[in-house]
């Protein structure tokens, strides 16, 4: 591969192929049953063709489609089980994989971004990958100095397909929908959008991980690498080697999986305070668990800027629904935009529908499941339930939308891990409002 497809009509006739592909198959699967084959076989073939279509789709187009289905694979554990099995390998694939540019392309690049004596400021450097992002891969080198590093190369045209995907993912929402019961996939495609523009410059994604470099510099839970050097379309980075997320969430110990979700935790309530900035790229692949027992952060080309840390409604709004103090949190919701004032929402409804989801600060630690995380996805995206038509009838001020989507992916995460995490705890330390 030279570079990403970047004309519009030709990604919009992959992208297109997805849902025609699965109608395809979906017409097949009849065919089959009706000569024979039991439907839980026919069924479990469709949905692995699906997945395997999806994988290969959106891995090739990378841009703002590999960007959505990394984000898609954060929210599998949503996804009842019997169903979500063939998308999770799929999608967890996207969270570190997809079809390499060719070292002609690599090269040209790094002449481009960093001189045609770019050879000279490495003592190695491997031209073959070791990793892929959405709209860039990763390979691993040696510095100057001696220092191993990681060097971040975009795809030549990402930034002309990622406009392209995000515009053309927008008509194809509904078969994403269909993957994520409960959730509401044109917002997420929305702050995407606006989230994906700021990460084409590398310079942006540098000056942001020197900021959560330098706050957690010495500490004892989380270390953040180090940016070496930086332009529009490469990064250097100093290099990691700790065992990812996904190969815990797949055959992690026990010790691990609590170790790893503690760390997430802390990380994700931690940073605004300490950076005035929360990583917003909340997906497996950038996290590690390093063999001294530290979380390794990767990725800072997504953030939500929080000078002030997090906004201290969001701590009152959780004690509030923890002490069934249900006028009192209607009260709040109506001031802060979180129901119109004209609404006819009931107090007693909306603590119903909120309760559940605050039940992770109820005891001194919780066992984050994926069957808890489909057990909240099935009450609230069912229709004949009367907690969808409260979800329905609140509001998400934008300013919070960015703030509710990592703490969702976040909260995916801890359930894909089967965490046991004290998160009493962490969200007193760290959420303003909450122990006030």
């Amino acid at each position: 591969m030279s570079d990403v497809p970047r004309r519009a009509a030709q990604r919009t006739v992959k992208l297109a192929s997805l849902p025609l592909g699965a109608a395809g198959r979906m017409a097949a699967g009849w065919g089959k049953r009706l000569t024979g084959q039991d439907a839980d076989t026919v069924s479990a073939d469709f949905s692995a063709r699906t997945a395997e279509q999806l994988f290969a789709v959106l891995g090739q187009l990378k841009g703002g489609a590999m960007k959505f289905g990394q984000a898609l694979s954060v929210f599998e554990a949503a996804v009842p089980d019997e169903l979500a099995e063939p998308y999770r390998d799929a999608l967890s694939k996207l969270q570190t994989t997809s079809e390499p540019m060719s070292e002609s392309s690599v090269r040209r690049t790094l002449d481009e971004q960093l001189g045609s004596g770019w050879h000279s400021r490495f003592a190695e450097f491997d031209e073959s990958p070791t990793a892929a992002a959405s709209i860039g891969q990763v390979h691993r080198a040696v510095w100057h100095d001696g220092r191993e590093v990681a060097v971040k190369i975009q795809y030549p045209g990402a930034d002309e397909a990622l406009r392209s995907d995000l515009r053309q993912l927008m008509r194809f929402s509904r078969l994403f929908q269909s993957m994520l019961p409960g959730a509401e996939v044109k917002p997420l495609l929305r702050e995407l959008q606006d989230r994906m523009v700021e990460e084409l410059d590398y310079r942006t994604e540098a000056d942001n991980q020197r900021s959560f470099a330098t706050a957690f510099e010495g500490d004892e839970l989380v270390h953040v690498p180090r940016v070496v050097a930086s332009s529009p379309k490469v990064m250097v980075t100093e290099w990691v080697s700790g065992t990812p997320f996904a190969e815990i969430i797949n055959n992690g110990t026990r010790e691990q999986r609590d170790r790893a979700g503690e760390l997430l935790g802390e990380f994700h309530f931690s940073s605004p305070a300490r950076v005035g900035l929360l990583h917003a790229d909340p997906h497996p692949g950038n996290f590690q668990l390093l063999p001294d027992g530290r979380l390794t952060v990767i990725d800072f080309g997504a953030v939500a800027r929080l000078p002030e840390g997090l906004p201290r409604t969001l701590g009152r709004m959780l004690r509030l629904a923890l002490e069934d103090r249900a006028e009192e949190l209607m009260e709040l919701l109506r001031s802060d935009r979180f129901v119109q004032t004209d609404s006819e929402l009931r107090a007693e409804d909306v603590q119903a529908y909120l309760g559940p989801f605050v039940d992770p600060a109820r005891t001194e630690t919780f066992h984050f499941t994926r069957s808890w995380l489909q057990r909240q996805a099935d009450r609230v995206g069912d229709l004949r339930s009367p907690d969808f038509r409260t979800g329905r009838s609140l509001n998400l001020p934008p300013d919070y939308l960015l703030i509710h989507r990592v703490t969702l992916g976040a909260t995916g995460i801890l359930c894909q891990l089967d965490a046991e995490v004290a998160a009493r705890e962490i969200i007193s330390n760290w959420q303003p409002g909450f122990a006030d």
